[in-house]
């Protein structure tokens, strides 16, 4: 859903993100795409758990590989955010409670996986920051965006994003297939990734995740795949 500085974004149901000309996206299929997940306001308490317990570390998901939105491409991956004006784009497009929530949540010069998602190789591709704390969304009021929301209102908005910056690509690609292996031998064993929310709340394109995952994953890039 990202898109320069200013990017496109999605419609209710799994989240997804979109473009500045691109969005962030959403997954589906195996992992199911962010921006639409459900936007029932299931999530009043939601937004508790956001404000406490929570980490400065999160995972952000968007579709590299081309999809059309109700006319618009909804690419946008760890490249397109490098390429960008001062390697930074707005996140927009996320249209799920409890993922916007955890939006609002974000604190500058928090650190976010950047994740590719619904495409052929799933995973972690590279490294941002968040830049700007959550403000309104703007696509939600533009008739002619594919995540328009006639039932959001300019002096009560639904929808927020946050504005994003490019760290790095990771050293290599720490795929989904390698992650779900980590995931299933953690649950026996009370590894770091036990209750990552990858696996335990897939829809979300916005996920927390806690230091202890965060540093077992950047770890990995030092080691060869498993």
């Amino acid at each position: 859903m990202p898109r320069s500085r200013k990017r496109l974004a999605g419609a209710a149901g799994p989240d997804k993100k979109e473009l500045s000309g691109k969005h962030i996206k959403t997954e589906n299929s195996n992992e199911t795409s962010a921006h639409v997940e459900n936007s029932s306001p299931e999530t009043v308490s939601d937004s508790k758990n956001c404000g406490k317990n929570l980490s400065n570390y999160w995972l952000m998901k968007s579709e590299p590989e081309s999809r059309l939105e109700k006319g618009v491409d909804v690419k946008f991956s760890i490249e397109d955010l490098k390429a960008q004006p001062e390697q930074t784009a707005c996140w927009d497009g996320v249209r799920n409670y409890q993922a916007r929530n955890f939006l609002r949540a974000m604190k500058l010069e928090d650190e976010v996986f950047f994740y590719h998602s619904n495409c052929k190789e799933p995973g972690i591709a590279g490294l941002m920051k968040i830049v700007k704390e959550a403000y309104p969304d703007h696509t939600q009021f533009e008739k002619n965006n594919p995540y328009y929301d006639p039932s959001s209102k300019k002096d009560n908005p639904k929808w927020f994003m946050v504005d994003v910056q490019f760290i790095r690509i990771m050293k290599r690609f720490i795929s989904l297939a390698e992650l779900k292996t980590y995931h299933q031998a953690h649950k026996a064993s009370g590894g770091p990734l036990k209750n990552m929310a990858l696996f335990t709340r897939q829809r979300l394109s916005v996920q927390s995740l806690t230091q202890e995952e965060f540093d077992f994953i950047l770890s990995l890039e030092e080691k060869e795949p498993s």
